[in-house]
């Protein structure tokens, strides 16, 4: 049943990488253009699994638990984890899902964060994170301290994420010039058409849901998740132990394959090597996304979409304060710097250069696939 995660993994980085599905742009368009778009795709895959994790929940297939909140640690790693993924020019996902496409500065910014996570949280800093997460609070679930079912949440969530998603529909759509398809069928829909953001967040959504299951019959009781995965990596090769690889390892390793598949076959992988700053600021970035994302007990993906799903405090906590981070280092790296907001100076969003990886946009230099 291990092969389950690489399966879902390589499902995750295909549907990501050809759809463009940046969280850090997400975040970023927030505070630049004040765009919501991305944004909102990004809350289409919560509401999608927070539908289907309950429902797996009511039915037994899985069992949810919540542990105590740990608020202080949640608080300043989400920060610190928001701050380093603009360093970095995306959050762990995005990385593993740009090194798939051949960019050197992906690959320097994940072999830091898999590095340092592994550190802090089974290395020499083990023991001062374990510490930083004990202070905590005796709450676990956002409906539990309402005392209400987590249905009337979960209505509220899908309700609310609706109307964003009608709001961007329903707004007049900008001439976009397209060249005639070279493939035809379902080649052309897979790799040569433009995904809509909210149907590559439908199809996440739905992949997120599956992973639960299929995680917990391998033992792991959890869903997606790439922090924890990603120390265990690297500590699987440097002490051997067989153990630490599980169904979550599996999953990292299948966005890199399924990430490099789309990414080869649509004909955007392609070698990139950044110049020094950016090289610096990819190596910084991703060390501070391995130390945030374990203060916090998750990344964008086991904090944000993951957490926020089942309305847990960490997730939800963790989503505020990774885009205030954000904001912070957009401020300083971005629209401090220009005296501009980069939005209003290209017509475009932030999340729309993100998307299409525009190096122009982002600190880490990514340029056009």
């Amino acid at each position: 049943m291990l092969i389950s995660g690489l399966a879902v993994g390589a499902a995750l980085g295909f549907v990501m990488q050809r759809g463009r599905f940046c969280v850090t742009g997400a975040f970023r368009d927030l505070w630049i253009s004040r765009n919501t778009r991305w944004f909102t795709a990004f809350m289409v895959v919560v509401a999608i699994q927070s539908v289907g994790v309950f429902a797996l929940d009511a039915f037994g297939v899985i069992s949810l638990r919540t542990p105590d909140f740990a608020w202080l640690a949640t608080i300043v790693g989400a920060f610190v984890f928001g701050f380093a993924i603009v360093l970095a020019g995306g959050c762990a996902t995005g990385t593993f899902y740009r090194s798939g496409e051949g960019l050197v500065g992906s690959w320097m910014a994940l072999a830091m964060y898999m590095l340092v996570a592994a550190v802090a949280k089974y290395g020499p800093l083990g023991a001062s994170t374990k510490a930083f997460r004990s202070v905590t609070v005796p709450v676990g679930t956002v409906y539990e301290s309402l005392g209400v079912s987590p249905w009337v949440l979960v209505l509220v969530l899908v309700a609310g994420v609706g109307l964003a998603v009608r709001h961007h529909l329903t707004r007049p759509k900008r001439f976009v010039a397209i060249l005639p398809p070279e493939r035809t069928g379902v080649a052309h829909v897979l790799f040569e058409k433009r995904w809509h953001p909210f149907a590559t967040a439908a199809v996440i959504g739905v992949i997120a849901i599956a992973a639960w299951p299929l995680s917990w019959a391998t033992g792991r009781q959890s869903g997606l998740g790439i922090t924890t995965p990603s120390a265990n990596a690297v500590t699987w090769l440097t002490t051997g132990d067989v153990d630490l690889v599980d169904w979550g390892v599996l999953l990292i390793a299948g966005l890199l394959v399924g990430s490099f598949i789309a990414a080869k076959a649509s004909g955007e992988f392609k070698l990139r090597v950044p110049d020094a700053r950016t090289a610096v600021r990819s190596v910084a970035g991703g060390a501070l996304m391995g130390i945030g994302a374990s203060w916090a007990g998750g990344c964008t993906i086991g904090n944000a979409m993951v957490n926020t799903a089942i309305f847990g405090y960490q997730g939800w906590v963790s989503l505020i304060f990774m885009i205030l981070g954000t904001g912070v280092a957009t401020k300083v790296f971005i629209t401090g710097r220009r005296g501009t907001s980069v939005g209003r100076s290209t017509g475009k969003s932030a999340g729309a250069s993100a998307g299409t990886s525009v190096g122009t946009t982002t600190p880490a230099g990514v340029v056009p696939a």
